[in-house]
C-alpha cells in the first residue's frame, strides 16, 4: 500500500513539475536563444527538472563520483551503459549540459516534447529511412556549438543485466569530429524502474565519470578497437562499482559483434590532456531523492 501511494504521488509530481517547469524553461530559452545557439542554458534548466523530481522522491538515492570535465563547454561524446529510465534522472545530476538522443515518440508528448525541442535534444524516427544519418548530423551540429552529446550505445536496456554490444554511431561521430569519448558508468538503476515497468521502486544508484578517451589521429578503421576499448572500460568499472556497493558483480558483457548499420546504431542515444579535467569528485558524495 505504501509503495502504491508513493508511486501515485510521484507520477502526480512528474506532471506538476513538467507543467510548472515549462514556463521557466520557455523563459530561459527566449532570453538566451539570441546568443546561445547551442541552447546550453535552456538545456541545463530542462535537466534541472529531473533533479527536482529526484529531490521529492523518497525512494531513490543517488551518488556521483569520478573525474568531471573542468570546462563544461569542451564538447565530448558521452556514452553510458543503460539499465533503466532512471538512468536519465541520474545522469541529469552531472553538472554540465549534454544533448540527449531520444525517440521521436518522446518528442510528441505535449509540454515534455516542447521542452526537449527548446533544450536542443536530438530526435530519431526509428521507422523512417535516413533518420539515423540525420540524427548523427544533429549530434555533430551540437558538438560544433561546443555542447556535449549523450548516447546510450547499447541502443536499448538489457533485461538480463549483461551489457549489450555497443553500436557504432557515437564512436563514428567522435572520430569524425576528432573529439574525445567520455565514458559514464551507471549502477543500481535497474532496481529503480525495471524495463517494461513504470513503477518507482526503492533503490540507490551510482554514476561514475571516467577519464576521457582521446580520438585524435584515429580514423574510421580504428572504430571497432575504440568501441571495444570503451566498452571494456565501462564493463570493468561497472564490476568495481558492484563490489563497492556490496553486490554480486553483473553478468559478463554479451559477446561483441560487428557494428551494425548506421540506422540501427542510433535507433535508441588513456585520458585526455589533464588541463581539460577537474579534480576527482568525492566518492562519498550523495544526492538524496
Amino acid at each position: 500500500m505504501y509503495l502504491r501511494l508513493v508511486n501515485a504521488w510521484l507520477w502526480v509530481s512528474v506532471v506538476l513539475i513538467v507543467l510548472l517547469g515549462f514556463p521557466v524553461v520557455l523563459a530561459v530559452f527566449l532570453v538566451t536563444a539570441p546568443f546561445d545557439p547551442g541552447r546550453y542554458q535552456a538545456g541545463r534548466m530542462f535537466r534541472r527538472l529531473g533533479v527536482v523530481h529526484t529531490a521529492v522522491n523518497p525512494l531513490w538515492r543517488f551518488r556521483l563520483s569520478g573525474v568531471y570535465p573542468r570546462d563544461p563547454r569542451h564538447p565530448y561524446v558521452a556514452v553510458s551503459n543503460h539499465e533503466s529510465y532512471a538512468d536519465i534522472f541520474l545522469i541529469s545530476h552531472l553538472p554540465w549540459e549534454m544533448k540527449w538522443l531520444s525517440k521521436e515518440t518522446i518528442f510528441r508528448i505535449p509540454v515534455m516534447g516542447w521542452m526537449m525541442r527548446m533544450a536542443g535534444d536530438i530526435h530519431l524516427v526509428r521507422s523512417k529511412r535516413g533518420s539515423g544519418v540525420k540524427a548523427l548530423e544533429q549530434c555533430r551540429d551540437r558538438l560544433r556549438k561546443r555542447v556535449s552529446v549523450m548516447i546510450f550505445p547499447e541502443g536499448t536496456r538489457s533485461r538480463s543485466g549483461a551489457m549489450l554490444p555497443f553500436r557504432d554511431g557515437a564512436f563514428r561521430v567522435a572520430i569524425d569530429m576528432q573529439l574525445p569519448i567520455l565514458p559514464i558508468v551507471v549502477a543500481g538503476t535497474s532496481g529503480m524502474m525495471a524495463k517494461g515497468s513504470f513503477q518507482f521502486r526503492p533503490a540507490h544508484a551510482d554514476c561514475r565519470v571516467l577519464p576521457p578517451v582521446p580520438t585524435t589521429g584515429l580514423t574510421l578503421d580504428d572504430l571497432p578497437t575504440l568501441r571495444e576499448r570503451v566498452r571494456a572500460l565501462i564493463a570493468a568499472e561497472r564490476r568495481l562499482l558492484a563490489v563497492e556497493r556490496g553486490e554480486t558483480p553483473p553478468p559478463a558483457p554479451a559477446p561483441a559483434q560487428p557494428g551494425p548499420a548506421l540506422e540501427a546504431d542510433v535507433s535508441e542515444t588513456d585520458g585526455e590532456d589533464a588541463s581539460a579535467l577537474g579534480p576527482p569528485h568525492p566518492d562519498a558524495s550523495s544526492l538524496h531523492g
